[in-house]
């Protein structure tokens, strides 16, 4: 499969890669390291990255303004997206040849070339295997820029690699990123550090979660809370992995409200929830998942599947 990549790599000029909406660090780090190692290695070619920018993924990087005109006979790559409907900038048909690249369940096969790893910690972690099978085989060579971007996908994906996903394989590909010139203090002041907003509402959800007595947990992040504390529903994904330090919870929804929807973030110690997810418009990692539902009647529901997973 990795061949197969390299040689479309090699045969088009122009080059596109997608990500998921509502980006995290390993869907830039995925797509813009992507995007670094083509242009290390082919000079050449027009590799562009596309989707709408979030403001708070600003010190890793930035996507670019693409054209229609660029998708014609293009090389398009979707990193780190498992199903069509959440690739951003939808403009991915129309160009020569698709391929995707992913870490989260299959259940959406598509894509001329299809490589899926469902065992990988991070697409990040994917692209710099995809690069080490490059260097081997096509001498191909990774510089300092990418190496950033991979490396901040591959903490972003595993919480700093306390999830069940990093592996010995995670270890020792970041023990490999971090050998080269980039500034990871600086990197993990732009991951970790928050705003003085966030903190009072990181402050306000560990004051009002609800937790039953089998460690099902949720909070409720109404427009008006937002409004309080002065941050945006995009801003509060920072803030999913709070509840997971409180002792003896086993899984939890964070539901942040919009103006058409309420998002629905789902996280779990040990359980599997993406099929809740699944039953709500999402979808995700077994352990991690997210979902959308549109009245809050159908957050009731979503909380009676979480309590009956963890009293299981």
């Amino acid at each position: 499969m990795k061949e197969k990549i390299i040689e479309a790599i090699q045969q088009y000029d122009t080059i596109i890669l997608h990500r998921h909406v509502r980006p995290d660090e390993d869907a830039y780090g995925s797509q813009m390291g992507m995007q670094a190692i083509i242009k290390e290695n082919y000079p050449q070619k027009k590799v562009y990255v596309t989707g709408q920018h979030d403001e708070a993924l600003t010190y890793l990087g930035h996507p670019e303004v693409v054209s229609d005109e660029l998708f014609n006979g293009a090389l398009v790559i979707v990193t780190d997206t498992a199903n069509q409907e959440r690739i951003d900038d939808q403009r991915y048909t129309k160009g020569d040849y698709l391929i995707k690249i992913d870490h989260h369940p299959n259940d959406d096969a598509y894509g001329d070339i299809t490589w899926v790893e469902t065992t990988a910690s991070s697409c990040s972690e994917m692209i710099y295997e995809l690069f080490e099978y490059g260097h081997k085989t096509n001498a191909w060579s990774l510089n300092n820029h990418a190496a950033r971007f991979l490396f901040a996908g591959i903490v972003g994906d595993t919480g700093r690699f306390i999830y069940p996903s990093a592996t010995e394989k995670t270890f020792n590909t970041a023990s490999k990123l971090v050998q080269y010139d980039f500034n990871r203090e600086e990197l993990f002041d732009g991951m970790y550090e928050l705003s003085y907003n966030l903190l009072q509402l990181q402050g306000y959800i560990y004051q009002n979660f609800v937790m039953d007595e089998n460690g099902a947990a949720y909070i409720k992040l109404t427009q008006e809370i937002l409004q309080k504390f002065d941050v945006t529903a995009s801003e509060t994904s920072a803030l999913v992995s709070s509840l997971g330090n409180v002792r003896g919870i086993k899984a939890w929804a964070i539901f942040v409200q919009e103006p058409t929807q309420i998002r629905v973030r789902l996280r779990s110690k040990g359980l599997v929830i993406n099929t809740i997810a699944k039953k709500f418009r999402g979808g995700g990692h077994p352990f991690a998942s997210g979902a959308t539902i549109y009245e809050w009647d159908e957050a009731t529901g979503l909380i009676e599947q979480i309590k009956a997973l963890c009293a299981q």
